[in-house]
């Protein structure tokens, strides 16, 4: 029989990946995907190749963790808001995109795609395939939902989550991309996403929906 791990010993791998998943980022960044070996991230994590190649046997593998890491979303902590409130679910979740957005290392995370997508198209696909795609379908379940609860009108879900998913990250993340200052302020952002709030319950809102 298999002993199963301690907690000890699975609170040090979890550390371990979090060091590799770090240090991986930064040097992708620095160096490029393909300039970056898996020795080097082991080396910058403070962990043995033995150690790496355990969790992770391909850098492809590795980034794949990266992107799931960085949009990954707790569903028993944050699950989809209830339908009957559009206003309120979603001011949720326009709240949860900007913490996603906004997280150290999103910028970067975008930036080695943007970089080397060329090359390596791959990485484009894991982004948007394991990262912003499941992210994407939350939102557009939840669309769907208040739609069938009578609180919105929508015959298009897909289209409305790109709306105002893009309302939000136009404002608070694409700036970051070209201006390395854009650090806009809490209420800045706070009031950019009422605004996309109040633009989907003008647009989408059922009669006698609040804010419609």
């Amino acid at each position: 029989m298999t002993a199963q791990p301690s907690e000890y010993h699975r609170r040090v791998a979890a550390q371990k990946r979090t060091s590799i998943i770090e240090a991986a980022t930064k040097l992708f960044l620095d160096s490029g995907y393909d300039g970056t070996s898996l020795a080097r991230i082991a080396e910058a994590a403070g962990v043995s190749r033995a150690t790496l190649f355990k969790q992770f046997t391909t850098k492809a593998a590795l980034f794949e963790a990266i992107v799931t890491e960085y949009w990954k979303v707790d569903d028993e902590e944050a699950p989809l808001p209830q339908p009957g409130n559009l206003r309120a679910g979603l001011e949720t979740i326009g709240r949860r995109y900007v913490d996603l957005l906004t997280q150290p290392g999103m910028a970067a995370l975008f930036r080695i795609v943007i970089a080397e997508v060329p090359r390596f198209p791959g990485l484009g696909e894991t982004q948007f395939n394991l990262g912003k795609m499941p992210y994407f379908e939350s939102v557009r379940r939840y669309l769907e939902a208040e739609n069938a609860a009578g609180t919105a009108r929508l015959d298009d879900a897909e289209m409305a989550a790109t709306q105002f998913l893009g309302m939000i990250s136009n404002y608070v993340f694409w700036p970051r991309m070209l201006l390395a200052r854009w650090e806009p302020d809490d209420s800045a952002i706070t009031n950019a996403v009422d605004q996309a709030v109040l633009t989907m319950l003008a647009r989408y809102g059922a009669p006698g929906t609040p804010g419609a």
